[in-house]
């Protein structure tokens, strides 16, 4: 058959495995159905007057259905809104095992990835991964002024409704409504308490720089 391009909202697990959530009546859903090979642009361009200057990546594997229920909790805090549908009988939540990818970086910055240079091995890094829900959890429910500040301070965005959608041994997601962000650690998180100790360090460096 022929190739066929698609719109879909993506997650990743602690590994930076994409996740999907579709519908088994999407086209592109039927598709996987013949051949569970695929291809997912990550588009990194927004906001620049020259796109093609802009980073982008090709990601490269085949997808399976998955139950995991700490999955589908990462899902639904990267995408809140997918919470709605999620429950219903024609949808399903896909991981993609990565086979490659194709990273371009701006004119003449191309190069070809293998998995291990991707991907995040959590290997060790199970305490965190079971932790994280809670982590998230405490920091959106008692300390999201800290939050905006690591979205304000750290990264010189907008002030808004900054939520934490995840926490993994490299760093944490956020959100302020359709805009995400990434704060990343200064060193590994192996645990639940380094990642604690990792989001009280960089809450009091937001907090320095912004009474500097």
């Amino acid at each position: 058959g022929w190739p066929y391009g698609s719109l879909v909202m993506a997650a990743c697990d602690q590994a930076a495995r994409p996740l999907l959530l579709i519908s088994d009546l999407a086209e592109h859903t039927t598709n996987l159905g013949h051949d569970n090979r695929a291809s997912l642009l990550f588009d990194g361009t927004a906001g620049l007057d020259s796109p093609l200057t802009g980073t982008r990546v090709t990601v490269l594997g085949t997808l399976t259905k998955t139950d995991d229920a700490a999955l589908f909790v990462r899902y639904t805090a990267r995408h809140p809104e997918s919470k709605m549908f999620a429950g219903f009988a024609d949808f399903n939540l896909y991981e993609m095992s990565v086979e490659r990818a194709h990273i371009v970086a701006g004119f003449g910055v191309i190069h070809w990835v293998d998995p291990a240079d991707l991907l995040f091995d959590t290997f060790g890094f199970e305490d965190l991964a079971e932790a994280e829900n809670d982590i998230v959890t405490h920091m959106n429910e008692d300390h999201a002024d800290a939050v905006g500040l690591y979205a304000t301070s750290l990264l010189g965005l907008d002030e808004g409704d900054w939520i934490m959608t995840g926490v993994d041994p490299e760093g944490c997601d956020l959100r302020n409504g359709g805009a995400v962000a990434r704060v990343d650690f200064e060193k590994l998180a192996d645990n639940a308490e380094s990642a604690r100790s990792a989001l009280v360090r960089l809450v009091k460096a937001a907090r320095a720089t912004a009474t500097s």
